[in-house]
Parts: structure tokens; C-alpha cells; sequence
């Protein structure tokens, strides 16, 4: 059962959230348009904010339902609570269902998070859109999240003691390299701002949005 629950957790990650919002209600296919990412910025650049913030939303919850819940449904300990979370992350960011595309994982780590550290969290956030609207640097935003979220787990209450700060780190890691393209570009100030144009890592020529807000350049 610990297998197959385990396999389940990748599955639910790999549900193409804003793939099928995009398709259903848009009648277009987030990958051909703004970044071809198929996480939450991309989501509120192409389909507006009604599209997105329910992507949001369900890219959480893919994170917190196997980090909360399968554990106790396998009866196994901790360490299969990161390996569910991790499922889920990866199914996220590689989905099989679209060809092994997805987000950077920002809202399904977060989701797996919510439940083993919710103060480490709420901090990130905090960070998160501080930066986002003091910078207008969702790129920027987004690492530092990444970067403080391993410092609030070493400083606050939660569930794991030191193998969720090592799992916190790891992500981190994997936030920062899934955002190298963005820092390269925001060394050479090239990267763009909360609310301008998409971004310089389009896969296709500018094509509108479909609604008036497309913030963002960081896909999660």
C-alpha cells in the first residue's frame, strides 16, 4: 500500500492544474503561450486572475493532501511523509500527462509545508509578497521564500525535527536551480517587473493575454 500511495502522490502533483483550466474555460494550451510554464504566474499572465487564483489554490492542496494524509493511511513513519511530499513536487513540476512540464513547485511545496510547518510557512509568505510588491520581482520574491523557508523551520515549531529542516534545504535547492534562468536575468537586468509584459523566457513571439492582469515573470 505504501508503494501505491506512493505513486498516488505523484499522480495527484502531476494533475496539470492550470493545463486543464486553461483548456476547459480558454480553449487554449498554457504551453504554447507567455513562458510555456504551466505554474500559477504563468497562469495569472495568460488567463487572468479568476483562472488562476483557483490554480493556486488546487496546487496547494496536491502538496498538503499526500504530506498530511498518507502516512497515517500507510501506517509508516515520518520519512515517508517527506517521500510523499516530495511525490507530489515532482509530479508537480514533471507531470506525465503533459510531456514532464509543470510549475516550479513554489505552491505545492508550500502546500506540503503547510501541514508539518505552518509558521515557516506563513513567514515565507510574508517574504513572498513583501518582495513581490516592494521589488516587483516575482523571481526575486520567490527565491528569497525559498531561501528563508529553512531558517523558520530551524526557528519555529513543527513536525520532523531535523529531517524536515534537511528536506527544507534540499527544496531550497531546487527552488534556486529552477529559477537560474531568472537570476541570470536579473543580474544582467533583463528580468521583468510585477505587471509588465511577459517575460524574456517566452517560448513563443507575444501573443495578448486573455485578460488584463498578467503578473509576474517566476512561474511556481
Amino acid at each position: 500500500m505504501t508503494y501505491a500511495l506512493l505513486a498516488l502522490a505523484y499522480l495527484i502533483g502531476a494533475t496539470p492544474t492550470s493545463y486543464v483550466i486553461g483548456k476547459v474555460f480558454h480553449g487554449i494550451d498554457l504551453r504554447e503561450h507567455g513562458s510555456g510554464n504551466l505554474g500559477a504566474t504563468n497562469a495569472f499572465r495568460i488567463l487572468g486572475a479568476k483562472s488562476a487564483v483557483p490554480v493556486v489554490v488546487i496546487d496547494i492542496v496536491k502538496g498538503f493532501v499526500p504530506a498530511w494524509f498518507f502516512a497515517d493511511l500507510a501506517g509508516v513513519g515520518f520519512g515517508w511523509t517527506l517521500g510523499f511530499g516530495t511525490a507530489a513536487i515532482a509530479g508537480h513540476m514533471f507531470s506525465v500527462w503533459v510531456g514532464f512540464k509543470g510549475g516550479k513547485g513554489m505552491a505545492t511545496s508550500a502546500g506540503v509545508f503547510l501541514g508539518l510547518a505552518p509558521w515557516a510557512v506563513l513567514g515565507g509568505l510574508a517574504v513572498w509578497i513583501g518582495l513581490t510588491f516592494s521589488t516587483g520581482y516575482v523571481s526575486l520574491a520567490s527565491i528569497a521564500a525559498a531561501l528563508v523557508v529553512p531558517v523558520l523551520v530551524a526557528l519555529t515549531p513543527h513536525e520532523g525535527g531535523n529531517a524536515l529542516l534537511w528536506f527544507a534545504l534540499a527544496l531550497c535547492v531546487v527552488v534556486v536551480w529552477a529559477h537560474r534562468a531568472n537570476i541570470g536575468r536579473l543580474v544582467r537586468g533583463e528580468e521583468n517587473r510585477f505587471g509588465t509584459s511577459r517575460s524574456a523566457d517566452a517560448t513563443e513571439a507575444p501573443t495578448p493575454p486573455l485578460a488584463d492582469d498578467h503578473p509576474g515573470e517566476a512561474d511556481a
